[in-house]
């Protein structure tokens, strides 16, 4: 029933392509048949006309009561009936000469033959002639010129053979235009065929998609819109794919990392229910619980601001930062952490460096850097803070001495729950994920260099605007 409401795509296609060679055709016909026909009838007045002067020459010297013979003599000569009519006054006509010998009434009302009476110069002295089309017996042409004051001559041909030309060309472009219809119909049939195979081609991708199935590549090797259309299709479903991809891993790691805490606390509870534990094991337990609650946290922390990055939510400003300021605030704040496991953390910073940023953001971009670093170097590492410009941008970099960052993980640290073998620490995966998308709202990035002996994070942000700076100062 839907298909009877709604036409297929090639039917349509091949229903303009119709109606538009149709269009093309009547066009033609239109400009080629009427003027070709005028074009005939015109020549054939013209050769009339042309016999005018000749036939008024040959009649002043004939008898007047010889016409019928003489008129005889010029129709074979000029292929055309010659009448010669009188006027008798008070619009009175009397045939005097007939090729035909036969003059039927009607021929004495003919229209040229009255204008012809108008004229007021005769032939052959450079008169003119009266000339035109009937309706008598069959389309005629028909050039009339008068002989003396009460005299005029008729010549009148059949165009029978003229319009019989006419019709043949009319049949000719009718027969070729039908042809023409039908080829077009086909032809355009089959490219609306061919083109809307290729969209349902889409159109069973899109559902494949739509359903879930990435694996299946789309492919049309033709260079057109549609052709693009099916490469933008692959594209999406490659990206897709990979969200897909990533979102089954984030959902299984981020189970995994919930459950893993939740086992241990879940543990712990029921040893601690055992009425037989010691003081001090118990404390040890607590301590061991209050260390899975911070993991739990820390986790939660960071899926909601992946969710909140992923959803757009994350506001990030965009205000003058004293880039150096931030890495000594860091620095202080890890102090304490970095002694108890014995790392060497310190700030070198020589001035200012003033970044576009939001600082919040910057701040913890900078605590993820130094935490990845003393969670995951052994203990005797030193960590140093640093903040400066670097080609036309500023740098927070947080720099170690540790065995470094495997060169096959390298590329991967950046990636949700991705975790370096032989770290540390424990940790879930997302605090690097997070330091980079934040990078990325405030129009910077972070640079990995690393070697064994030596590991550099680099947070680079624009360099804030002077003008800026002090605007945004005074609006504070």
């Amino acid at each position: 029933m839907n298909q009877f409401r709604h036409p297929r795509l090639s039917v349509k296609l091949g229903l303009v392509v119709l109606a538009i060679v149709a269009g093309a055709l009547g066009i033609v016909y239109a400009a080629v048949v009427p003027r070709l026909e005028d074009r005939l009838v015109d020549d054939r007045l013209d050769e009339l006309s042309v016999n005018a002067q000749p036939v008024a020459g040959q009649l002043r010297g004939a008898d007047p009561f010889n016409y019928d013979a003489r008129a005889g003599d010029i129709q074979e000569s000029i292929g055309a009936r010659v009448i010669v009519i009188k006027s008798l006054g008070n619009g009175a006509y009397v045939p005097v000469g007939d090729s035909n010998q036969i003059t039927a009434p009607e021929v004495l009302n003919d229209p040229i033959v009255h204008s012809a009476f108008q004229l007021n110069v005769f032939m052959p002295t450079g008169g003119e002639v009266a000339r035109g089309q009937v309706d008598r017996n069959g389309r005629r042409g028909e050039v009339a010129f008068r002989l003396n004051d009460n005299t005029v001559v008729l010549m009148s041909a059949s165009l029978r053979d003229t319009l019989a030309s006419v019709r043949l060309v009319e049949r000719t472009l009718l027969l070729a235009g039908i042809a023409a219809l039908l080829i077009a119909w086909f032809a355009g049939s089959l490219a609306a065929l061919r083109l809307t195979h290729r969209i349902r081609r889409l159109e069973e991708a899109a559902g494949r998609i739509a359903g879930g199935d990435f694996e299946q590549e789309i492919v049309d090797p033709v260079e057109d819109e549609v052709g693009e259309l099916a490469r933008a299709f692959d594209r999406m479903r490659l990206r897709l794919a990979h969200l897909d991809r990533a979102r089954r891993e984030f959902i299984a790691n981020a189970s995994h990392e919930l459950r893993t805490p939740l086992f241990s606390l879940g543990g712990f509870l029921e040893l601690m229910a055992d009425e037989d534990v010691d003081t001090a094991h118990r404390k040890e337990f607590v301590d061991e619980m209050s260390g899975q609650v911070e993991r739990l946290t820390r986790l939660a922390t960071d899926l909601l601001d992946l969710t909140r990055l992923d959803a757009g939510q994350l506001s990030v400003e965009q205000a003058d930062v004293d880039i150096a300021e931030s890495a000594r605030t860091v620095c202080e704040e890890f102090r304490a952490v970095a002694e108890a496991e014995q790392h060497d953390l310190s700030a070198h910073v020589n001035g200012s460096a003033v970044a576009l940023a939001d600082e919040q953001r910057v701040l913890q971009v900078a605590r993820i850097l130094v935490e990845n670093a003393t969670r995951h170097t052994p203990a005797g590492t030193s960590i140093v803070v640093s903040a400066g410009d670097r080609n036309g941008l500023v740098a927070l970099s947080v720099a170690d001495d540790g065995p470094g960052v495997p060169e096959g993980d390298q590329e991967h640290l950046f990636e949700r729950f991705y975790r370096a073998e032989g770290g540390q620490a424990w940790g879930s995966g997302l605090g690097l994920a997070i330091a980079s998308e934040l990078a990325e709202r405030m129009g910077g990035s972070i640079e990995l260099d690393s070697k064994p002996g030596e590991t550099v994070f680099t947070l680079l942000l624009p360099r804030a605007d002077g003008v800026t700076s002090k605007r945004s100062n005074r609006g504070g």
